[in-house]
Parts: C-alpha cells; structure tokens; sequence
C-alpha cells in the first residue's frame, strides 16, 4: 500500500523506489507495462513526449501555464499526437498514488484525473492534508474512497507502475518534465520552444 501522510511521503515503499538495477530485475520477471497513455491524432506527423512526476512543481506549471494553449493549438487540431511518460520525484509516494489513481479512473478520464492532482499542490504543498486532496480527486471522477484505497493497493499496478519508471531511468531520464519531440530531446521553458521543435519536426525528411 501507498502510505500517504499529511504534506508529502515519509516512506517510499520498495515497490516504487527507482532503481535501474530493480528495473532490469522486473523486465526479466516479465512484469506487465501498460501502455503509456496519449492523446491526440495517433497518425501525426509529430509526436511530443513528457516525461512528468504527479508531484513535480515545474510540471505543475507546465500543466497549468503552457499546455492548454499547446493542447489547443497542436493536439486539438491533430497536427501532434502528446504522450506522457510517468516518473516520480518527491514525495515520490505522493507522485505514485497519483498515477494509480489516475490508471484507475480509466484511459477517457486518466488525463482529468492527472490534471487535478497537478492543480492540489498548491494546497498540500502548503499543508493541506495530501490524502484527502487525492481522495477528493478520486470522488470528482466517480470513485469512492473505498476504491481510491484499493488502487493504493493494488500489486500488480504498483509493479507496472514501478517497471514504467525503471524503463525511464535505463532511458537516461533523471529529472521532470523533460520533453522529446519526434525522439529529439528539446529544452521546453515556454510555447514557443514548442513551436520551434515541433516546425523543425514537421519539415519533410530531407529538408532543412
């Protein structure tokens, strides 16, 4: 089970400790991972990768500053297809429990669900109690706190969620967001970083 305390995780469990060594272990054992989960026009041109942790202040505000207006202009219009790839840093409890809630919330409602818990920082980062934030997340998206508890619980999530993140790591990923576009890693500060990435994707191979 995920512990949850008041402000952030005293305690990351085995099961979602980062560890590339671990991760290598899990593949072996022939633990599941699920797809990573994306929005967007699957046949696009340009595909825009993140690499996000539920409790990163930076992704945070990349969420709430930069991306609808990307979402609006890009993957609205089905010109990029978006993927987020799931990490976790401090309090990595708290990062976790919000993936599991959000993969228990289902596909339609995964990237709601991650939406709300980027918007509670403000308050548990504060002190508001974290587990009731999340608690009010899972209630907003039609589940009861009986089932928030069980996702917490679930082995067999925590250990794909785990393996996810170890396959990150073996990737090289070590901080949050970090952006690819089109399999090129890129420095994303603003929109129009976006912008330049995704014009120097688009262009037909070949052409400068």
């Amino acid at each position: 089970m995920i512990t949850l305390s008041r402000r952030k995780a005293l305690a990351v469990p085995a099961a979602v400790l980062v560890s590339a060594t671990a991760g290598r272990a899990d593949a072996a054992a022939g633990v599941p991972i699920p797809a990573d989960m994306g929005m967007g026009n699957a046949k696009a041109r340009v595909t825009v990768v993140e690499y996000a942790s539920l409790s990163c202040g930076h992704c945070a505000d990349f969420n709430e500053t930069i991306f609808p207006a990307f979402k609006k202009k890009y993957v609205d219009t089905g010109r990029v297809r978006y993927v987020m790839k799931e990490f976790l840093t401090a309090p990595a409890n708290v990062a976790a429990a919000g993936f599991l809630l959000a993969r228990c919330a289902g596909p339609a409602k995964y990237f709601k669900v991650a939406d709300e818990v980027f918007r509670s920082q403000s308050g548990w980062r504060t002190g508001a109690d974290v587990r009731a934030a999340l608690v009010k997340v899972a209630q907003a998206n039609g589940l009861t706190e009986a089932q928030f508890n069980a996702c917490l619980e679930d082995e067999k999530a925590i250990a794909a969620l785990n393996a996810r993140v170890q396959q990150a790591v073996a990737d090289g990923i070590d901080s949050t967001p970090t952006f690819f576009v089109n399999g090129k890693r890129v420095e994303v500060a603003s929109l129009a970083d976006l912008d330049a990435a995704i014009a120097a994707a688009s262009k037909p191979a070949g052409r400068r």
